[in-house]
């Protein structure tokens, strides 16, 4: 069995992981010679021995904490009991990772009615040595004998009324007197025990409510929602109390060593005299700036700042108590920043030699651009969320509450800024997205149809916000607390939060910073795999590019034909009794379809540009069947011409026609093209005229990729190249022009990429649709996993992640594997990339730089992040790399 205890000049050289963070940072501070009060740290491993033990501290623990305080007490010259050199402690909690305010801390435990008397003779000043007896049997009451906290709140609140006084140092002797006798009765009565005289039990007791404090409910939920193992533990630091709260002299503070918020490179923090740490943790006074602390003590803080920073190399975040004029430093760690602070301070650190490149790239994590790209809420602004749900699409948004998507539209041209509030979204409903500032739907996960869409116009979205009631006849809706939110009523959402808000709330402007840029500079000289952007629009290219997109992986043709112009054409040539209407009708979206392109491929001149043919099943294009049959009653009952009705009735025919048991598996993508080839004719004819127009044009065009949906056969992509082939050579003939292009599949069923070798003969490039590739290999359907049974699954551990947010490396990912290693033996000039939602979220790209792909395709706003993901992709690739060999 190994050993536990260790005091911190003994501890040098263990890690984060057996220390703790604050144990950690108390043992390296103290190495370096700052002024660290004495102490102990029981290592991680008693904490996760405590739980193996059934709940009970193990005794070997003890044993050493005793050894451990004897050479303590030898140390400071101070015994556990001793009324005239009485020891006293705190014992703190300290994960591996942050964990602020989760888990518990108990100051002053060695106090007791002996010793406090003891020490209000010896100092001369009786309020502080109540005051900070007081706290210890509240502190201690609360979270180490499970007395309810406003037990005490109430007895508090009594006396300062009482006296009329504001604050708890303002307090009178005789009150804080009286309130220790309250507090011990508070106890007694609601645990049946005394407060315990002996300090060797209040230790031992504490140790074991922060052992406790571990797996309280606060802690499980911080740790669920921050993705940190349950197995890690807790270390307990045990250290020597210095006093903030002895008079004027006195005093405690948190520091920063630059600004949390900007990452500007100056002392930040806030400082309250005459206190302790948790005062200015639970806001019960308002703290002081840090720069209005005595001069000598600011100028020995600078001092230390610059210390803390040379040695830990990053920004740090560090207590501090002052006693009686002399500064002892009680705990220190990586600073959290914001995501502008992130990326100042990492390129700054290069720029001093601090760090390298490569741990600059590494020091930033690629989510947190998302709050650097979208609107963002101004950190200054008082939030009181109404509702929360899904951050689906980051960013803030601000309108009027709208439910009905011809409202949208309508004020929206008329220059009304409003939020499309749905209970879920369809394609027909892109109108009123396009014309909103945001999107808020009460169903729908992560990648539904409004995830998606908003992602890729960069919208702000909140989707499955179970805590709103929608009610579409009222035009209203409810939140769990009973707000109603009435049509025309302002909201504020936010994307990257998911907190729906009443009224208008400050925001600030995205921006590229220069140290931004310098950053994903950076990461672009490191980078392996190519990043493209999912773009169906020329504005959302433009977008792309502006990030730095290296041209566009997924063009998806449906959104254009959901048009509001296009539609109505579309549906004609769904409708069509012959093939010749049908050729017709596509005739009308030929030219359509040529502009489209051709603005696309000129946002996009010379980078590729992959366009994949039309997926939708075409019922998808037709107004659902429930609507139809409701229109033609309400028809018959204003006695609509039997013309009329019968025109709405060949429309509900052909619904039912169209209508499929399982959409998502039926017929659409290839199988379309194989018994309607013309709709894929027509496309083709477009996107090659629109190239040689822009090039024509403009001297360059884009480098043109076409792209077959759903294949499972290699049979399907022979018939389909054939097809396109011909209908190339054709728009060469008549336009004299002849350019090269990629004719290439999606890998999205499970047969596609077991067979890639086969199918990699007919193409020139595969491009994974993981979205569809998860729900066929998993046998999920997304929108029906993410709200009956994925929950459940994540909490039972049968999942790790949704996987339709982080690609399923086990199931779904060796399929990507396997297709791509097979698929590049096949054909060694295929190229491989991504285009699914995975595309743009980290852990997913460091999978597909390590399954060897080509490239990865996001929505525009995610570029930022895929670049910086794919840099430490490489970084770490490059070390395992050198520590092998």
């Amino acid at each position: 069995m190994g050993r536990y205890v260790y005091l911190f000049e003994e501890a040098v050289g263990l890690t984060r992981f057996e220390l703790g963070g604050k144990g950690y940072g108390l043992v390296e501070m103290t190495s370096v010679g700052l002024p660290v009060p004495p102490g102990m740290v029981i290592v991680t491993e008693a904490c996760r021995e405590y739980y193996r033990n059934g709940g009970r501290v193990p005794q070997q623990v003890l044993e050493e904490v005793r050894q451990k305080l004897e050479q303590l007490s030898a140390k400071v010259g101070r015994r556990l009991g001793d009324p005239e050199r009485p020891l006293i402690v705190s014992v703190r909690s300290g994960a591996p990772y942050s964990m602020p305010g989760m888990m518990d801390t108990i100051l002053n435990v060695g106090l007791n009615d002996r010793v406090v008397e003891a020490l209000a003779e010896r100092t001369g000043n009786r309020r502080f040595a109540y005051d900070a007896y007081r706290r210890l049997l509240q502190m201690f009451g609360r979270i180490v004998m499970g007395v309810p906290g406003e037990k005490f709140e109430e007895v508090l609140k009594r006396y300062k009324e009482r006296e009329g006084v504001k604050y708890d140092h303002e307090l009178s002797v005789d009150a804080l007197r009286s309130i220790v006798e309250e507090f011990k009765r508070i106890i007694k009565e609601h645990t049946g025990k005394e407060f315990p005289q002996d300090p060797w039990k209040q230790i031992e007791m504490a140790i074991e409510a922060v052992f406790r404090s571990w797996n309280n409910p606060r802690a499980i939920e911080y740790r669920r929602y921050y993705k940190i193992s349950d197995d890690l533990g807790t270390a307990v630091n045990i250290q020597l109390m210095v006093f903030g709260n002895t008079g004027p002299n006195s005093g405690t503070g948190v520091g920063f060593t630059r600004d949390p918020s900007t990452g500007e490179k100056r002392l930040y923090g806030e400082y309250l005299p005459n206190a302790q740490g948790e005062d200015v943790v639970a806001g019960i006074r308002t703290p002081l700036p840090i720069e209005k602390v005595d001069p000598e003590i600011y100028r020995q803080l600078k001092e230390t700042a610059e210390k803390l920073e040379r040695h830990f190399r990053d920004m740090q975040d560090f207590e501090f108590t002052v006693e009686d004029g002399k500064l002892y430093l009680l705990q220190t760690r990586n600073g959290k920043r914001t995501a502008q602070a992130a990326v100042k301070i990492a390129v700054d650190m290069v720029r001093e030699g601090l760090i390298t490149v490569e741990e600059a790239l590494m020091r930033v994590s690629p989510s947190d651009l998302n709050q650097l790209l979208h609107r963002r809420l101004d950190p200054r602004a008082k939030v009181n969320p109404i509702a929360k749900g899904l951050n689906a699409s980051p960013g803030v948004a601000t309108g009027k509450v709208v439910f009905r998507v011809e409202e949208a539209v309508e004020l929206g041209k008329a220059g009304e800024k409003v939020i499309l509030v749905r209970p879920e979204t369809t394609p027909d409903d892109i109108k009123g997205i396009i014309a909103a500032q945001g999107v808020l739907t009460s169903r729908g996960g992560m990648t539904s149809h409004a995830a998606v869409v908003t992602r890729g116009m960069g919208k702000p979205a909140v989707v499955g916000c179970e805590e709103i009631t929608i009610d579409l006849e009222k035009e209203q809706f409810v939140t769990a607390s009973g707000v109603v939110v009435r049509k025309g009523d302002v909201i504020t959402i936010d994307g990257s939060t998911g907190y729906v808000m009443l009224g208008e709330v400050p925001t600030i402007e995205p921006e590229m910073t220069e140290e931004l840029k310098t950053l994903l500079k950076w990461a672009d000289e490191r980078r392996r795999l190519g990043v493209r952007a999912n773009a169906d629009t020329p504005e959302a290219a433009r977008k792309a590019r502006e990030f730095g997109a290296e041209g566009i992986g997924l063009c998806r043709t449906e959104r254009m034909f959901n048009a509001p112009d296009r539609l109505p054409i579309v549906r004609e040539m769904i409708m069509a009794a012959t093939e010749e209407e049908r050729r017709a009708a596509l005739e009308k979206l030929y030219p359509m379809q040529l502009q489209d392109f051709k603005e696309i491929f000129r946002a996009m001149k010379g980078l590729p540009v992959t366009v994949r043919l039309l997926d939708l099943p075409l019922h998808e294009f037709l107004p659902p069947a429930e609507e139809l049959i409701k229109e033609i009653y309400e028809m018959r009952l204003r006695g609509a011409s039997e013309r009329e009705i019968e025109e709405k009735l060949r429309v509900l025919r052909k619904v039912e026609a169209l209508r499929e048991h399982n959409p998502m598996i039926g017929h659409r993508g290839c199988r379309l093209a194989i018994t309607n080839p013309e709709i894929y004719r027509m496309q083709v004819r477009a996107i090659l005229r629109a190239a040689i127009e822009v090039l024509r044009e403009d001297g360059e065009t884009a480098e043109v990729q076409i792209m077959v949906p759903q294949t499972a056969f290699a049979k399907e992509l022979e018939i389909i190249r054939k097809l396109v082939e011909e209908t190339a050579e054709e728009v060469f003939a008549e336009t004299g022009t002849r350019i090269p292009f990629k004719f290439g599949t999606m890998i999205e069923t499970p047969r596609a990429a077991l067979t890639a070798a086969e199918i990699a003969k007919v193409a020139d490039f595969f491009s994974f649709g993981t979205n569809d590739l998860t729900q066929t290999t998993l046998a999920f359907s997304r929108d029906d996993a993410e709200f009956k049974f994925l929950q459940p699954y994540l909490e039972k551990g049968i999942l790790k992640e949704n996987p339709f947010e982080v690609l399923d490396r086990e199931g779904v990912g060796r399929l990507v594997r396997m297709a791509t290693q097979e698929g590049k033996a096949a054909n060694p000039r295929l190229e491989v990339g991504i285009c699914g939602e995975h595309g743009g979220e980290p852990n997913s790209i460091a999978f597909f730089h390590e399954a060897g792909l080509d490239y990865v395709s996001c929505s525009p706003y995610r570029i930022p992040i895929a670049r910086l993901a794919a840099a430490q992709a490489a970084i770490r690739e490059k070390v395992e790399v050198s520590v092998t060999v």
